[in-house]
């Protein structure tokens, strides 16, 4: 058995290879095919008449002089001033995250070291405000910020946002507060040091890689968030999605599809980075919640 076991591995290990490297390029092919795209005109990018000129570029040449042009950057970043679009996102995703970990944290850790029934019940409370839909939650803050002059500012999207958020960042930590044995708590408090204490210097160095997980699904939910931004912000403090989906242009204004092309390849660019630079951490942050103690 095991000779057979031997002379099936290359086999294997060559099938699972190239089933590696094809699930690679599928998933990777939108993403290149974008950023090459948004080097050519529209009427190469989307040609109907042969597919192969957003390759060559064809009419790219006949318009600009070259293969490659950068107009679609161009027009998305100095004529629309997407840079601004940049800055909010930043500012919305900076503060987000900040807050939701904060938050997240101490109450993670308060209810993974409480004895109370009620613990459950409001973890159970937490899964179902977390499970509804974002739009059906932000009905219910447009009154009130009407009402307030507050709708249009960051601060209120911010605001929204930390509330969706704060379930699932309550949930990710209970779980990894959970895996850490109570006895470090109790040894650091022995040693003089206060309940908050023993969390600042010694739990949470120790589950550092889940704040980083809990941290970057954070940073996901606000940056890439359409539906509360879309309604809560005004067009001057617009962020990075919305923007994109106004270079598409409506039913009453024409757009430009290659400025959304250049924002969307502008959009994407920084979380392939930030995946590729956190990957280590993510993955013994996803694999920390399942072991014990």
């Amino acid at each position: 058995m095991s000779s057979i076991a031997t002379r099936k591995s290359p086999a294997v290990k060559f099938a699972a290879g190239a089933f590696l490297i094809i699930w690679l390029i599928l998933a990777a092919f939108p993403f290149f095919w974008t950023l090459w795209g948004s080097f050519k005109v529209q009427g190469d990018f989307f040609s109907k008449a042969d597919w192969t000129n957003a390759i060559f570029g064809v009419r790219t040449l006949v318009e600009t002089g070259a293969s490659f042009t950068g107009n679609g950057y161009h027009g998305a970043w100095v004529q629309e001033e997407f840079w601004r679009a940049v800055l909010n996102t930043g500012t919305v995703v900076f503060f987000v995250v900040i807050i939701s970990l904060t938050f997240g944290a101490l109450g993670g850790y308060a209810l993974s070291r409480s004895g109370f029934r009620y613990v459950f019940w409001l973890l159970m409370i937490a899964l179902v405000f977390r499970a509804m839909p974002h739009i059906t939650l932000v009905s219910g803050y447009l009154l009130p910020f009407f009402e307030w002059n507050l709708w249009g500012h960051l601060s209120t999207t911010i605001i929204v946002l930390v509330a969706i958020n704060q379930p699932f960042t309550l949930w990710m930590l209970h779980s990894f507060f959970q895996n850490i044995p109570k006895d470090l708590d109790e040894s650091a408090m022995v040693d003089g040091c206060t309940r908050f204490q023993a969390f600042r210097y010694v739990i949470v160095p120790v589950m550092w890689p889940g704040v980083i997980t809990t941290g970057l699904f954070s940073f996901l939910l606000a940056y890439n968030d359409f539906a509360v931004t879309v309604l809560l912000l005004s067009k001057e403090n617009q962020t990075m999605v919305p923007k994109i989906a106004g270079f598409l242009g409506s039913t009453q204004e024409e757009g430009n599809v290659m400025f959304a092309v250049a924002a969307v390849v502008s959009a994407t660019a920084p979380l392939f980075v930030l995946v590729l630079f956190f990957q280590r951490q993510i993955v013994s942050g996803l694999t920390a919640g399942a072991v014990k103690g």
